[in-house]
This record gives C-alpha cells, sequence and structure tokens, in this order.
C-alpha cells in the first residue's frame, strides 16, 4: 500500500457524497485548499466529536477558502443521518470498500481492527501540504489543518 506523503498530489477520485450525489475531487482542484479527513465510523463518539469540530469552525475555514471534506466506509444513508443529526454542513463521502483510503494508504489502529484517522490539507493546485494522524486527538485534526490553511491564505495574500 502506497501511503500518500507530503509533496504528493492528491490523488483523482469519485464517492457518492452524504446526499448520494457523486462528487469528484478534481472539480475542486485549482480553485480550493482542500481538508480531507478520514475517520472510523459515523455516530461513534470519538468520530462525532471530530465532526462536530469540523463543522464548528467551517466559517473560519470557509474565510481561508477550504474545502471540508470527510471520508469513511459507511453508506451513503449512514452520512446523510449522521449529517443530519449533527447539523454538519460540508461533504460527506461513502468510501464503502475503503478503495480511497487504500489510495491515501491510510493506516489502521489496533492491528488494523479499527480505521485510521487522518487529516490532508492540500493547496489550490492539489498538492499535498501537511498530514496530521492520530487516532485520539480528535479535534487537534480540525485545528492543525485549520492553521495550515490559515498559513496558505497569507501565502496566497503575498503572492497577490
Amino acid at each position: 500500500m502506497n501511503k500518500i506523503q507530503i509533496g504528493d498530489p492528491i490523488p483523482s477520485f469519485t464517492l457518492n457524497d452524504q446526499n448520494g450525489k457523486k462528487f469528484d475531487i478534481s472539480t475542486l482542484l485549482g480553485r480550493k485548499k482542500l481538508v480531507i479527513f478520514f475517520y472510523p465510523q459515523d455516530g461513534s463518539l470519538n468520530c462525532t466529536r471530530e465532526a462536530c469540530y469540523f463543522r464548528d469552525l467551517s466559517d473560519v475555514f470557509d474565510e481561508a477558502d477550504a474545502f471540508i471534506i470527510g471520508i469513511s466506509g459507511q453508506s451513503v444513508e449512514s452520512h446523510k443521518e449522521f449529517a443530519e443529526k449533527n447539523k454538519l454542513n460540508y461533504t460527506l463521502l461513502s468510501d464503502t470498500g475503503n478503495n480511497i483510503r487504500k489510495l491515501f494508504g491510510v493506516p489502521g489502529s489496533l492491528f488494523g481492527l479499527i480505521p485510521g484517522r487522518v487529516t490532508y490539507v492540500a493547496d489550490r493546485s492539489g498538492k499535498v501540504v501537511y498530514i496530521f494522524s492520530s487516532q485520539t486527538e480528535t479535534q487537534r485534526h480540525a485545528d492543525e489543518a485549520l492553521k495550515m490553511c490559515l498559513l496558505l491564505k497569507k501565502t496566497d495574500n503575498v503572492k497577490n
């Protein structure tokens, strides 16, 4: 399994979102910074904390011109219920075969029994500029991603 690293491009992929619509990552390349977080399971305590914290910071991510995407292996229906119950205002993608998780090389924990929790930040060109991996520091995923997005915003402003 290859592992996406800093400097690598975000691989091209298409998955269904929580509304059952096809979502093609390539439509955002060149337009937005990307925050892609892989999480183990809809509705679990730590995943709910992480998802809700991303929701709570979504206005600041918007100001940084970043698009948030959550990915896990549950069904579209599970994602829809999870998003509605927690008022999540960003895209959740259903990776039921864990193919995209494997494409990114997201490691599992507890001998591979629990899917890993990893967040990737990519610049507008789709190049990965930051990776944070922690199964237990759930809220830190959003904090670290936001710090990087704000730093990228500063460099965007210097270029313009």
